[in-house]
């Protein structure tokens, strides 16, 4: 998935869909309100496509594109980019991470995703109106002249509407559900077409091309701003990110080989009492998992596994964990600069982690979001039985669980 990303980045830069993309959005988009509308379209087309990484990969990096020229700082942008395909991606009934969260504590799909909104829509309205105070009392007047930039990137690309075919067919491939890793390799199949059709002024050959899709392709407009804005790194861009990724999952299979996570498992679970410790703790040990495995999908099998019973043990409903793993660990992996979801936003958007990690707002309000509706107890009723003992006082039967 991660060379797909990389092939569909270059294919559709060098093909003119981004830099047509970038000219109608900075003539159809309100500066003012153009991260809220970033964050809202990325969630929006992340829910169609179940995959956070294909949005971002995608329409998130046009929106980088037009947000820089209209003066607002690469930080900003990433953040609105990944807090609106994480939204997504967390209710979206196509997520692989929805289906791993929900079944690895056995609850519904469906009833993981309607529970999943007490905490996801406050996270998501926090987001927005923060992005709407930036954009109503920021100043992005002090960003490249637009007009300038735009007759740079003539002298370059040919912009057309015809070139927005691609991400059209890449849509209907979306809707048609068609398997990401598929939908990935065929849009990066149409955008190579798409250089030669859209820009045969480029002079590519097939070999040439095929270069470029390797090694990248460097392009001069004269604008340095714009230069690197429009350049890509091709697939040996991608080589690190893919290196540090295996090697993040061989760290967190030695942790879990050596039981050393085993053991901080039943120092952190035997001390918990209380309903807001129990996903407190959750929420600290997803996060926990997270650095540790570097990988979301682990991190939400093994942290699952050790809190299933303690849920139980205290009468409190699965879905109440299935929610706080996926606000824990899901939508904080691409936080963490050395996970795996972290490491692959920062290179496909050209933004460090810890550089866009403070815009992100509703990555971190998720978990926050988590404490703070086990602490009021909102929508959290207990599941335990209620019998009565000898005396005929009430009292709380739970089952006999093995911890």
């Amino acid at each position: 998935m991660l060379v797909c990303i990389a092939m569909v980045a270059t294919t559709w830069m060098l093909s003119g869909v981004v830099p047509t993309l970038i000219e109608y959005g900075l003539s159809v988009l309100n500066p003012t309100f153009f991260l809220v509308t970033t964050c809202v379209v990325c969630a929006v087309v992340s829910v169609l496509t179940g995959s956070s990484w294909s949005t971002i990969a995608t329409i998130g990096v046009a929106f980088m594109g037009i947000g820089q020229v209209m003066g607002y700082s690469a930080g900003w942008v990433a953040g609105a980019i990944i807090s609106g395909a994480y939204f997504g991606d967390k209710i979206s009934p196509l997520s692989d991470t929805t289906v791993v969260a929900s079944s690895a504590v056995g609850v519904d799909l469906f009833q993981h995703m309607r529970y999943l909104m007490f905490t996801s829509v406050p996270a998501l309205l926090v987001a927005l109106m923060v992005y709407l105070i930036v954009g109503l009392t920021g100043d992005t007047h002090g960003g490249a002249d637009s007009a300038e930039l735009l007759r740079a990137l003539h002298t370059v690309f040919h912009t057309s509407a015809w070139t927005l075919v691609i991400p059209a067919f890449t849509l209907t491939m979306i809707v048609l559900r068609v398997p990401t890793l598929i939908t990935l390799a065929l849009s990066a199949a149409a955008g190579f077409a798409g250089i030669f059709i859209f820009q045969p002024h480029l002079a590519f050959d097939l070999a040439g091309a095929l270069a470029s899709l390797w090694r990248g392709h460097e392009v001069s407009t004269g604008d340095e701003a714009l230069d690197a804005l429009v350049s890509t790194t091709g697939i040996l861009g991608m080589i690190p990110t893919i290196e540090l990724v295996l090697s993040a999952m061989l760290f967190g299979a030695a942790m879990i080989g050596t039981g050393m996570l085993s053991r901080v498992t039943r120092s952190i679970t035997s001390r918990l009492n209380r309903r807001t410790s129990i996903v407190g703790a959750t929420v600290g040990s997803g996060l926990f998992m997270n650095s540790c495995t570097a990988d979301q999908y682990l991190s939400l099998i093994v942290t699952g596994n050790m809190y299933r019973n303690v849920y139980r043990r205290f009468g409190l409903e699965p879905r109440l964990l299935s929610r706080t793993i996926e606000d824990s660990v899901s939508v904080t992996s691409v936080l963490i600069p050395w996970n795996s979801c972290g490491v692959t936003q920062s290179t496909v958007l050209g933004v460090a982690t810890l550089v866009y990690f403070p815009f992100c707002i509703f990555n971190y309000m998720s978990p926050v979001m988590s404490i703070i509706m086990a602490w009021t107890g909102f929508k959290i009723p207990p599941t335990g039985k209620e019998v009565r003992n000898e005396k005929g006082e009430r009292d709380c039967h739970f089952d006999k669980l093995s911890f």
